[in-house]
């Protein structure tokens, strides 16, 4: 094992990356950017959620730890309110909390759930927390108040979901997806089976709202238009596979300026992708663990991701001697990011 250890090791951080330290104790579930500074929050298995400041100095960077707050079980999700002042983290003791973070606040407990909250988002615009549960239900809060503004059934158990005010997409299990109008928020806008023959493991709606990404274990991502004019323009694509190694789509994160998107896999990869011309625009070299999560900063200039033991190959495959979680932070270049002008096109729709 030794051998295998120290190979392991060696490859840990191949695309150079600048590593956020102290890092977490154990597997890192999700990173949140602040909307409106380079403010990092990362939730994690050992309970724990903790916020690091980023700075940058040209291409250096550095990373100071801030605070950090406890849940009672392992912690699964994160959002941050829209105005980067306050936090959300929930997880599997079936709460969310919410965490002031910039004034110095002490966390209070915002949400309830009857299972683990898996998934959650801020609803800028409505000043809602929507959650996600294995309890099979989606719930809205007023953070104001105990009880849900709404509680809204789902076909099965939550996995994912994402918010662009008023396109939310629910992932759920059974692969179903289920789209909401949130202004009209307490019924179904649509329910779509996912195009992706195997487990959804993420969703994130287009920045225009027109549509959204779902990801799936099968190394496949699926791009899906909701207006019944533009299904011509769905496709799914292989990604995150090595040979006839498989491995788990784990995250997808638009980049907030130039509208191209990257995804994470357990093979350990990052990639940047153009839907519209269906290219991508760079992949990078493999971590030796894979990428359970990722998030880009508010001007994108940043790109954080975690590498971690995620448990797909189960407990045989975890050795605690080498299993290291560190979250890197990454500064795309324009050319991995910006998409590539098409040769003869009369511009860009």
């Amino acid at each position: 094992m030794a051998t295998f250890g120290a190979s392991a090791t060696a490859n840990i951080n191949p695309n150079k990356s600048y590593e956020v330290t102290p890092s977490p104790a154990d597997s890192i579930s999700s990173l949140s950017f602040s909307p409106r500074a380079d403010i990092l929050v990362a939730t994690s298995w050992d309970n724990q959620v903790r916020c690091w400041e980023i700075s940058r100095s040209g291409a250096s960077l550095a990373s100071a730890p801030k605070a950090s707050i406890s849940h009672d079980q392992p912690v699964l999700c994160s959002a941050w309110k829209d105005d980067g002042t306050t936090v959300f983290s929930g997880g599997c003791d079936k709460q969310a909390k919410m965490w002031p973070l910039l004034s110095g606040g002490q966390p209070v407990t915002v949400a309830m759930h009857d299972a683990p909250i898996a998934a959650m988002a801020w609803i800028p615009g409505m000043n809602l927390l929507a959650t996600g549960s294995w309890d099979k239900t989606l719930k809205y809060w007023d953070t104001r108040q105990p009880n849900p503004v709404h509680t809204q059934q789902l076909p099965d158990k939550c996995y994912t979901l994402s918010v662009k005010h008023p396109l939310m997409v629910v992932g759920t299990a059974d692969r179903n997806l289920i789209v909401f109008n949130l202004q009209n928020p307490q019924t179904e806008f649509k329910r779509i089976q996912s195009p992706l023959k195997y487990q959804t493991r993420c969703v994130t709606a287009f920045p225009d709202q027109q549509g959204f990404l779902v990801g799936s274990i099968e190394g496949r991502v699926g791009v899906h238009h909701l207006d019944d004019s533009q299904q011509s323009k769905n496709f799914t694509f292989k990604c995150h596979r090595d040979g006839n190694e498989i491995y788990s789509v784990n995250s997808l994160n638009f980049h907030p300026v130039h509208g191209t998107f990257a995804t994470a896999g357990s093979d350990g990869a990052f990639n940047f992708w153009d839907k519209d011309s269906k290219q991508r625009l760079k992949a990078m070299s493999r971590c030796n663990q894979p990428i359970p999560c990722s998030s880009f900063n508010h001007d994108g200039s940043i790109y954080a991701y975690a590498a971690c033991y995620d448990w797909s190959k189960g407990a045989e495959n975890h050795n605690p001697a080498t299993a290291k979680s560190s979250i890197f932070l990454h500064l795309p270049q324009e050319n991995e990011v910006k998409a590539k002008p098409r040769v003869g096109a009369t511009g860009r729709k």
